[in-house]
């Protein structure tokens, strides 16, 4: 899947429609007409409550925003479930000012500043935890360095997706042997496409919002995502087999257009960052709690859970973490970072 850059043109297409779309957004967004700056934030994923990443910070933003009685000088449009676009064009969006903020994984943006797919690397975390580790001990610094650099986008929090990614079949594996072949949905990231790849699948890139259609026809004979993801579009619906394969922990943003942030006079613009990584906090927590609930909930919908020989799906996949650090040796405190927060 091509994953190219659209045009300037079509962006500012885009822009004609995103306003358009905005008389139309649901009730959650009524909110916005009084206060004097209002933002759109962006997100993939189903408006879901409880399980959807983008939702549950949209919320936990609302709160922060009204904690700090800045609720009456900010409001947040909330765009969920690919309403202003797939992931790449709102990426696009929001580098460019016509979307001022996303809530996605970091994935999407090493297609902007390639050296993010460091994040992405398989089984470069050993857990949620390792990650806070890292990205507080200097990676995190050194990623948003590259983004706004690279991409004229700021990370205005750090959160988690809710749970490690782990591989949905419409049949049962356990080992690379019994992967070899399947058509397995990943992110258009070639970092995540190679990691598939060497863990046995056919791996293919596909848009979020196609994933469900494509399973139902049988372009497609997974996945790879988190569980509560998984619960929230209901991809349990067209596949029954979840392996703990654990490859990645990946980092959850919130990503706001430099456009934006410099648009925002700077004690509003303080107020609003404070809210957005306090969000961010937030929503982490939240994270770790549901992804426990979400594979009980796939359970229930009749997915089996089971668990694989995870080292021999990380020995496959341990080649790329050096071949990309040559690639990219820009990567080489993050990866240095990353190591030291071992245990």
């Amino acid at each position: 899947m091509s994953t190219s850059t659209i045009s300037r043109r079509a962006l500012l297409r885009r822009a004609a429609a995103i306003a358009a779309a905005a008389l139309l957004a649901p009730s959650i967004v009524g909110r916005a007409q009084a206060a004097t700056v209002t933002m759109r934030l962006s997100t993939s994923q189903a408006n879901d409550p409880k399980y959807a990443n983008g939702r549950v910070y949209y919320d936990e933003l609302i709160k922060q925003l009204a904690a700090m009685k800045l609720d009456e000088q900010i409001a947040i449009q909330f765009f969920p479930d690919n309403q202003l676009g797939q992931e790449i064009d709102v990426a696009n969006s929001v580098k460019l000012g016509v979307i001022d903020l996303m809530v996605t994984g970091t994935s999407i943006w090493a297609n902007l500043v390639p050296a993010w797919g460091v994040a992405d690397l398989g089984y470069i975390f050993q857990s949620y935890a390792h990650q806070t580790r890292a990205l507080d001990s200097g990676a995190g610094k050194v990623m948003e360095d590259m983004l706004l650099k690279g991409a004229s986008v700021h990370v205005v929090g750090w959160a988690y997706n809710f749970g490690s990614r782990s591989v949905m079949c419409k049949t049962a594996f356990s080992d690379p042997g019994g992967l070899a072949g399947k058509k397995i949905r990943t992110l258009p990231n070639p970092v995540i496409t190679e990691c598939l790849r060497l863990m046995g699948a056919a791996a293919t890139p596909m848009a979020f919002g196609e994933i469900y259609t494509a399973l139902q026809a049988g372009v497609l004979d997974g996945l790879e995502h988190d569980p509560p993801t998984i619960v929230a579009s209901k991809f349990y619906e067209t596949a029954k087999f979840y392996t703990l394969t654990e490859h990645i922990f990946s980092p959850l943003g919130i990503f706001m257009s430099d456009v934006s942030y410099k648009k925002l006079a700077a004690p509003l613009r303080d107020g609003f960052l404070a809210a957005a990584k306090a969000a961010a906090i937030e929503t982490r927590t939240r994270g770790l709690a549901v992804e426990k609930e979400a594979l009980e909930v796939m359970k229930q919908q009749g997915v089996a859970v089971a668990s694989c020989d995870k080292e021999a799906f990380r020995s496959r996949v341990l080649p790329l973490h050096e071949s990309f650090s040559k690639k990219f040796p820009e990567v080489k405190p993050i990866l240095d970072a990353i190591q030291a927060a071992r245990t």
